[in-house]
């Protein structure tokens, strides 16, 4: 079991995440992935060397996963969309945790103070 941390400490740690869960830019839950696949018109270049890219958004809709294409210009925004969304979710992480960790604090000094081990 690791040593808890005292209670301002705790409550320091918290209060510093959830002042850092302001969204600073548009949020999307998804993955952004690169698909290279043939076209399928004869003749073409991807037939006999290099294939066609392309960036899709993947997500689950009801347990389905959906796709969304991404045009080539809005790739980079769209990636720190992804990045931001990833941020945030570690961040709700992190102060669950704490918060759980401050929980389990609380009901270890009501023992102590109440003279079990």
């Amino acid at each position: 079991m690791k040593p808890q941390r005292p209670r301002p400490v705790l409550e320091s740690m918290i209060r510093s995440r959830v002042r850092q869960l302001q969204a600073r830019r548009p949020v999307v839950a998804a993955s952004l992935v690169q698909i290279s696949k043939h076209c399928g018109r004869e003749g073409c270049h991807c037939r006999t060397g290099e294939k066609h890219t392309g960036h899709y958004l993947t997500f689950k809709v009801a347990g389905k996963t959906k796709t969304v294409y991404v045009p080539q210009d809005l790739v980079k925004e769209v990636g720190a969309w992804v990045k931001e969304h990833k941020r945030l979710r570690r961040l709700v992480q992190e102060i669950s945790q704490l918060s759980v960790q401050r929980i389990q604090g609380h009901v270890l000094d009501r023992k102590r103070r109440r003279g079990r081990p």
